[in-house]
């Protein structure tokens, strides 16, 4: 058991910059096909090729790391971004995010270490998510007739808009792979808010309940030191 469990944090530590690094080169190669419809041939293949590559790389680390994983079911369940990377296209930019939480730098529990984790990983999870779902958007939306999602910065505006749930009206899907993304994205904006608030409002709760036992500390140190007391 002991000899796996070594086994699978060689094998990260091994494989966490490379994995790191075939994110980024799957999230330019997916912009630049999206983002650039009328390249030439040649390009386009060689960027298809290299996604093809990224996504093996996927697998092999997730077949490897489920092998080497004592508790089968448990890593499953523990990585979910993970398969999903690997069965829905979609999700494949996010495996930066989970492969951000594997980062040494970011691991630890003590709560210097939890509150850095949290707020890089949630903050490169709401850049990735406004911009993989603005990407998809504009996507299926700007040879739709009568689309009014016509630039990714257009999409871009829309996905914030969206985000925030603010909803201006001004810019909106009118295909139904662009109101499904839509759908997506306003459910991960109400959970993304809410988490968020709920975040904020447990960190300030925290800290004023720090504050308050470090006054009552002092305040009995101070009782202790006074020989009027």
């Amino acid at each position: 058991m002991a000899g796996k469990e070594g086994a699978i944090q060689r094998w990260e530590r091994a494989t966490i910059w490379p994995l790191i690094g075939a994110s980024l080169v799957f999230l330019v190669c997916y912009s630049w096909l999206v983002l650039e419809p009328r390249m030439p041939r040649t390009l386009n293949t060689v960027l298809v090729v290299v996604l093809v590559l990224v996504w093996v790389s996927f697998v092999v680390d997730y077949v490897v790391r489920l092998v080497l994983s004592p508790k089968k079911w448990a890593f499953v369940r523990a990585n979910p971004v993970d398969l999903a990377s690997i069965l829905i296209p979609l999700a494949r930019p996010f495996r930066l995010v989970a492969d951000l939480q594997r980062v040494p730098a970011l691991r630890g529990n003590t709560g210097m270490h939890l509150r850095r984790r949290v707020i890089i990983i949630a903050a490169s999870f709401v850049v990735l998510f406004i911009y993989v779902i603005a990407l998809a958007e504009y996507s299926v939306e700007r040879d739709a007739p009568n689309a009014n999602i016509t630039s990714f910065g257009d999409a871009i505006w829309w996905a914030c808009v969206t985000m925030a749930t603010v909803g201006y009206g001004d810019y909106y899907p009118i295909t139904v792979p662009g109101r499904i993304l839509a759908v997506l994205l306003m459910i991960g904006g109400v959970a993304i808010v809410g988490t968020a608030s709920a975040t904020i409002v447990n960190y300030l709760n925290d800290r004023t309940r720090h504050l308050r036992e470090e006054r009552e500390r002092r305040g009995v140190h101070d009782d202790a030191d006074d020989p009027n007391a």
